[in-house]
């Protein structure tokens, strides 16, 4: 017998996967709502992957969701070359090259960033981040579900797409004439060369604008800030939507965060430099300045 569809579902085949069109994102598609995905007509069309921990995942997690090893991915992807162990980490969640993803953390989608952003360098085309990630899914008291996920590997290609990476050679040449724009997602003290963290050197790419990425987030809420919010920011931080960008952090993940809000807000150009300062900061070939810090009020 054919099950009537939903008030919901029949709202997103007319309009697309709740894509807060109308908060006024460019690209709103490349966020999940809470409600679109706990629908089941919208919901069954993607593979959810859960980039918390591994207890807090058995414990808790959205039904179907799949964990990702967020802390393997984080360190395995230093080796950009490497295709099959990727091919094989990839299909070894479920995930085809055509699979529509949604990736959520508990931590303001740092982590689900990072995710994301490895998937779509590898070649998957539709991956996208829950608006709000666990926070928005238990806020909304959605169903819950514990222990681990039986997942079936499918056959996955991995396909290196060089357009979405910046090394340290693209950027020491674009310097020059400051091709490329340049987004440190970094707090100010990194930025500003104060906190060195653990780097032999401290401070800043040449001409390049710092916009911490956790300012992106609304943090009771752990959703991306209203479209007009985000325009702001990034206005004020001097930052162009329309230039080619290289985004970078300390290694790859806030940078993720930062590259995820520039798309969803309309840059079709941007790249995450990945390995970041601690490639930067760590070597001596490489340019630095100690930006003076913003004037409070």
């Amino acid at each position: 017998m054919k099950t009537r569809p939903t008030v919901l579902a029949i709202w997103l085949m007319l309009f697309g996967t709740w894509t807060a069109s109308a908060d006024g994102y460019p690209r709103g598609d490349l966020l999940v709502e809470p409600a679109a995905l706990a629908d089941k007509e919208s919901g069954k069309q993607f593979v959810v992957l859960d980039a918390r921990d591994k207890k807090k995942y058995l414990d808790g997690h959205i039904p179907g969701a799949r964990w990702v090893d967020h802390a393997d991915w984080a360190k395995s992807f230093g080796n950009v070359t490497d295709a099959d162990s990727w091919s094989k980490r990839i299909g070894g969640l479920g995930v085809a090259a055509d699979s529509k993803v949604v990736v959520y953390d508990d931590v303001s989608s740092r982590d689900a960033a990072r995710i994301w952003w490895i998937l779509r360098y590898w070649g998957v085309k539709d991956a996208r981040i829950l608006n709000g990630g666990w926070t928005g899914w238990t806020g909304g008291k959605y169903g819950v579900e514990m222990g681990e996920v039986p997942t079936t590997s499918v056959p996955f290609q991995a396909e290196a797409r060089s357009d979405r990476i910046a090394t340290k050679e693209e950027l020491l040449k674009s310097l020059d004439g400051m091709k490329l724009q340049i987004v440190d997602a970094r707090s100010e003290k990194e930025y500003c060369g104060v906190d060195a963290m653990k780097n032999k050197r401290a401070g800043a790419m040449p001409g390049a604008k710092n916009l911490e990425w956790i300012d992106l987030i609304d943090k009771p809420t752990q959703r991306f800030k209203w479209a007009a919010e985000l325009r702001k920011l990034f206005a004020d931080a001097g930052v162009q939507l329309d230039r080619p960008t290289a985004t970078h952090c300390q290694s790859g993940g806030r940078a993720a965060v930062m590259a995820f809000a520039m798309e969803l807000m309309g840059a079709s150009d941007v790249k995450n430099y990945y390995r970041s300062w601690s490639e930067w900061g760590n070597t001596g070939d490489t340019p630095i300045v100690k930006p003076s810090p913003k004037k409070k009020g």
